[in-house]
């Protein structure tokens, strides 16, 4: 074999090997960019979304009487729960397992809010909200407003409610008792279903954050 017919060939196996190697890390850097799956939270009643989902525009009023849409949800995470102050059991359970969960939330992640949604704006009115909210801390916020946008809003994060009479002339509001979990974007990130545990709160907030933060990495 000739001097020049080794070098060609020699040529070849590098050129042939630059290609393979190129091949390797393309594939290597499209696996890198694909997202983490939804973390699997089944055990602690929590559903995650692979893709949050949009809420519905809204213009409604906060327990300070100030204007509040779905742009002020932005930058924070939020936990919503649909409820009336005057609920007599479901709703201060539940306020009172977030204020519980809220205690617990370790330093190293984002302090969320809690966000009542009122299903009874009649009697819901923003004082009224804020002498409830006022018991359970600084971080608990209320919206109320007219019942169509509460509706539409309720729905949004995959809640209902109902009105009816107890029978001896008592306004009570059936309504659904999750939790929706609201991403910085304003998005639905994730559905958590009763019964309601504290620590398993804050254990699935913990894992939905680190997995949002560890796709928004890989995203560039």
């Amino acid at each position: 074999m000739t001097r020049s017919v080794r070098r060609t060939l020699v040529l070849l196996l590098l050129v042939v090997a630059a290609i393979f190697l190129l091949v390797i890390y393309q594939q290597m850097s499209m696996q890198a960019r694909e997202p983490e799956p939804a973390p699997d939270l089944s055990a602690m009643n929590t559903f995650v979304y692979e893709e949050p989902r949009e809420l519905t525009e809204f213009t409604l009023t906060s327990e300070q009487g100030e204007e509040m849409t779905r742009q002020d949800l932005r930058g924070r995470w939020t936990f919503v729960f649909v409820g009336y102050t005057h609920c007599p059991d479901i709703c201060p359970a539940t306020m009172a397992t977030l204020r519980q969960a809220d205690s617990r939330m370790p330093a190293e992640l984002p302090q969320p809010d809690y966000l009542l949604v009122s299903a009874d704006p009649e009697r819901d009115t923003p004082e009224q909200l804020r002498d409830y909210l006022g018991f359970f801390g600084d971080d608990f916020h209320g919206l109320t407003g007219d019942i169509d946008v509460l509706r539409a809003l309720a729905k949004s994060v995959g809640a209902v409610f109902v009105h009816r009479d107890d029978g001896n002339g008592n306004n009570l509001v059936d309504h659904s008792g999750h939790l929706a979990l609201i991403n910085p974007d304003g998005r639905m990130a994730a559905v958590i279903q009763p019964p309601h545990d504290p620590d398993k709160l804050v254990k699935a907030y913990r894992q939905i954050y680190e997995w949002t933060r560890q796709n928004q990495a890989r995203s560039g």
